[in-house]
C-alpha cells in the first residue's frame, strides 16, 4: 500500500492554480520533499481565424507520441505525462522546481468545429491542435416576429 501525505489545502491550491492563473498569476507551490512530484497543467492559448481554431499548448519535455488528443461532444481533451528522469540514483537533489506527472486539459469548442478534420502536431515543446471550422449556412434574413 502506498502512503500519501495528506495536504488539507490541496483542493484550494488546485482551484487557484487552474482558475486564477490568468487573474492572479502562478499560485505558489508548497516545497516538495525528495521523490515527491507536484502535478502540473500545461499553459494553452486558443486563437481563431476565419478557417480554424488553433490550440497551442506548452508541453516541454513530453514526446509528441506520449500525448493523446480526443474530441467528444464538443470537448477537445489533451492528455499526457511528463516523466521525472534522474540520470543517477546516487545524485542528491537540492531543489526541484519543474513539474512532472500526468495532465489533462479540456476545452469546449463551438458547434462549428469540424471534429472529422482535427489534426495535431508537436514541435519544440509546443503542441498545436488545428480544429477547422465547418462551412455554415448564411445567417437568416432579419424578420419581424408577431407576438400572439
Amino acid at each position: 500500500m502506498k502512503l500519501t501525505r495528506w495536504e488539507p489545502f490541496r483542493d484550494s491550491d488546485d482551484f487557484f492554480r487552474n482558475f486564477g492563473t490568468a487573474l492572479l498569476g502562478r499560485w505558489p507551490q508548497p516545497e516538495r520533499g525528495a521523490g515527491e512530484l507536484a502535478s502540473w497543467t500545461p499553459a494553452a492559448d486558443i486563437t481563431e481565424t476565419d478557417k480554424e481554431y488553433l490550440v497551442n499548448a506548452e508541453v516541454p519535455g513530453v514526446k509528441p507520441g506520449d500525448i493523446k488528443v480526443t474530441f467528444d461532444n464538443g470537448v477537445l481533451a489533451i492528455e499526457g505525462e511528463r516523466r521525472f528522469e534522474s540520470a543517477d540514483q546516487s545524485e542528491k537533489s537540492h531543489r526541484l522546481e519543474r513539474y512532472y506527472g500526468t495532465f489533462t486539459r479540456r476545452f469546449t469548442l463551438p458547434e462549428d468545429a469540424n471534429a472529422g478534420a482535427i489534426r495535431a502536431e508537436g514541435k519544440d515543446g509546443v503542441l498545436k491542435v488545428h480544429v477547422p471550422k465547418m462551412a455554415s449556412a448564411p445567417p437568416p434574413a432579419p424578420r419581424q416576429i408577431k407576438v400572439e
